[in-house]
């Protein structure tokens, strides 16, 4: 996976400026491939309706991906006639690609991207950016599959994007709805930080950058739109489901090992109002404090479930010890991730030995709770031992909590707090 990005944070986001002369705001790129028939009713269309209702200025960008037919003169005659329009000449195939090498290259501070056929309603375009030139999102994208959209299109087409969509949730948690709809926006300073982590060039360059898009917290605003299908479309379907599942196995195992800075995609501290200081609590405090209760609830749950799967055939000590030594493996794990925002391998072993050593003082506080409840009844019932250890557990976490955020994990709140 790529990795060689911009350091520091992202900018906060902010609402672009009106009037602004000299480079367009928004810059729409059309990636094409041996489209002489298409090619030159799309631009126009587009091109009179961003002039008829689009409030800033734009540009229309045809990225040609080494078309054989006469495309690229058909592009350059636009780029001729038409002042908003210019041409790019790729020499290999691929959306991705295209996309990459245009965004990467454009001034306009929104990018954006549509099929050629316009399957999609123009009508949705401005809907699409307007959150992008507020400041309020950092990407956007049009679905297909909102309640409220109006979709014609045959049923294996719409089988298989459902059920690619359904994958994308089950396998790598996604929550956009839809994510191969062929029109998308995203913020420029987005795109500098997100599109070097890409590696796709083709057709799941777009699953791809949303996903890491997601994980790393960024906002992606979902527009419905109203989609009528291509009935001439090239797109060679079993081909392109076989590479995007090749892609989710490999974003998914990039995610699960942490070999992503996803961290470089932060917004500042404070442009969430769920970071914003409160008088007398430290910075970041508050969100650890919410994750660190979900991670502890859950592993209460699983410190239980073993505890009482163990058991069966050891001791109540053995039976707690083994518990919750795995429990608290996995805690640490969560917590590192989910609660203090440390990710990758750098320094992995060393808050797994720090977290068993906090293991052990909860070993101690909660043996102990065990050991006192059978000095004192003689021969407890389960439902008591289990009622000891949820209270003895509950006085550890906040012990653990503390330990976690001094101690095993002190430079990463650091860092926050300073932001």
């Amino acid at each position: 996976m790529r990795t060689d990005t911009l350091a520091g944070a992202l900018p906060a986001r902010e609402h672009l400026p009106v009037g602004g002369v000299g480079r367009p705001v928004l810059d729409v790129v059309v990636p094409v491939f041996n489209e002489e028939q298409d090619l030159e009713p799309c631009v126009r269309r587009l091109h009179a309706h961003l002039a008829r209702t689009f409030p800033y200025g734009f540009r229309i960008t045809v990225a040609d991906n080494a078309s054989t037919d006469r495309t690229p003169q058909i592009a350059a005659r636009l780029a001729a006639t038409l002042p908003e329009v210019r041409s790019v000449r790729l020499e290999q195939k691929g959306r991705g690609r295209a996309l990459r090498t245009v965004w990467s290259g454009s001034d306009a501070p929104v990018l954006a991207y549509m099929d050629v056929d316009l399957s999609t309603d123009l009508n949705a375009l401005l809907p699409l950016v307007a959150p992008l030139i507020s400041g309020h999102s950092d990407l956007a994208i049009g679905s297909r599959l909102a309640r409220s959209s109006r979709v014609v299109r045959g049923p294996k087409r719409e089988l298989i994007s459902r059920a690619y969509n359904l994958i994308l949730r089950g396998s790598l948690a996604a929550r956009f709805s839809d994510a191969q709809c062929g029109f998308k926006a995203i913020r420029r300073e987005v795109a500098e930080r997100l599109l070097p982590m890409v590696e796709d060039t083709g057709w799941f360059f777009d699953t791809e950058m949303l996903v890491l898009a997601e994980r790393a917290g960024l906002r992606i605003h979902e527009v419905p739109v109203d989609w009528v299908d291509d009935p001439d479309s090239t797109v060679h379907i079993v081909r392109t489901a076989t590479e995007d599942l090749k892609g989710v196995w490999r974003v998914g195992r990039a995610l699960a090992t942490g070999s992503l800075p996803l961290e470089r995609l932060a917004r500042p501290f404070g442009d969430d109002p769920r970071d914003r200081e409160l008088p007398g609590v430290p910075g970041g405090l508050t969100r650890q404090l919410v994750g660190f209760c979900t991670v502890g609830v859950l592993s209460t749950l699983l410190h239980l479930a073993l505890y009482s799967g163990f058991r069966l055939g050891l001791g109540a000590q053995l039976a707690n010890a083994l518990a919750l030594l795995v429990s608290a493996i996995v805690n640490t794990a969560a917590n590192r991730r989910l609660t203090f925002g440390v990710r990758g391998r750098d320094r992995a072993l060393r808050h797994q030995a720090q977290g068993l050593a906090v293991f052990a003082l909860g070993l101690a506080l909660t043996s102990g709770s065990l050991a006192a409840l059978g000095a004192a009844t003689g021969a407890p019932a389960h439902s008591a031992e289990l009622a000891v250890l949820i209270t003895a557990n509950l006085a550890a976490t906040v012990l653990r909590f503390l330990l976690f955020r001094l101690w095993v994990f002190p430079e990463r709140t650091a860092s926050r707090d300073d932001r």
